[in-house]
């Protein structure tokens, strides 16, 4: 129960009462708690102590909402290794493990501004159509990245179909040997998922996000791929390594 004459904060107190009740399988996995207004009834405290422990337990993850109907227990997460990370490891075009990709659309598509700025593309070029592809990765059956590739289609006019057979990155790369990525410039911020990536992450919209940016280049300096990944930020654990 609550200890009003406790130095510990009500807020915390609640939120100790509401993980034990998790804990102990009072209230599992996708169910609803209480709603605020129960909350405040049941343990005689305010509506501003009890949203601060709802808050702070909801952007831990271990509570979510879903607008209309109230607030749930979370999932347990699983917390994946993504050991020896590089630039290369959500690559299309080099890949070690190309069956791991869940690809959910391949299409041609128009560089716009920031796309021809990574694969220097000048306003007047006719060579502006890249492939995009959107596809997630998977270990032990649980998403954890949603990735967005960019391959310029002069360099592999082919590439949708090649990733549609399924081919392997040698093949993809056969006769090609100028344009091999050799090398990655990466960038990274932690971001929240939109609605549009929360569908595929099978999670709620406002969950953080770590989006990385890689551009692969050939030995000769030609950016080759550009590389949007999305990480589940309270599943995976990123080492990284950027030499090849």
């Amino acid at each position: 129960m609550i200890n009003k004459f406790s130095k510990v904060p009500l807020y915390t107190q609640l939120k100790n009462i509401i993980m034990e009740k998790i804990e102990s399988g009072e209230y599992p996995e996708d169910t609803k708690i209480p709603s605020e207004q129960e909350l405040c009834e049941m343990y005689d405290i305010s509506r501003p102590t009890v949203r601060q422990a709802i808050i702070e337990l909801t952007n831990s993850g271990i509570l979510y909402k879903m607008k209309g109907k109230g607030t749930f227990v979370a999932r347990s997460k699983t917390m994946i290794n993504i050991s020896d990370y590089t630039g290369f490891t959500d690559s299309i075009l080099d890949s070690e493990k190309p069956g791991q990709k869940e690809i959910i659309s391949a299409q041609v598509t128009e560089a716009n501004k920031r796309l021809r700025e990574v694969f220097n593309i000048g306003p007047a070029s006719v060579n502006a159509e890249l492939a995009e592809f959107i596809y997630i990765l998977r270990e032990n059956g649980e998403v954890f990245s949603l990735n967005t590739s960019y391959i310029p289609l002069n360099l592999f006019p082919n590439i949708i179909e090649d990733v549609k057979a399924k081919k392997q990155s040698f093949e993809i790369l056969s006769g090609k040997y100028p344009l091999v990525p050799h090398k990655s410039k990466s960038s990274l911020e932690v971001i929240f998922t939109d609605q549009a990536d929360a569908q595929y992450l099978l999670v709620q919209p406002g969950q953080p996000l770590i989006k990385i940016q890689n551009v692969l280049y050939s030995k000769n300096g030609q950016p080759v791929e550009f590389v949007i990944s999305k990480y589940m930020a309270d599943k995976c654990r990123l080492t990284f390594e950027n030499t090849k």
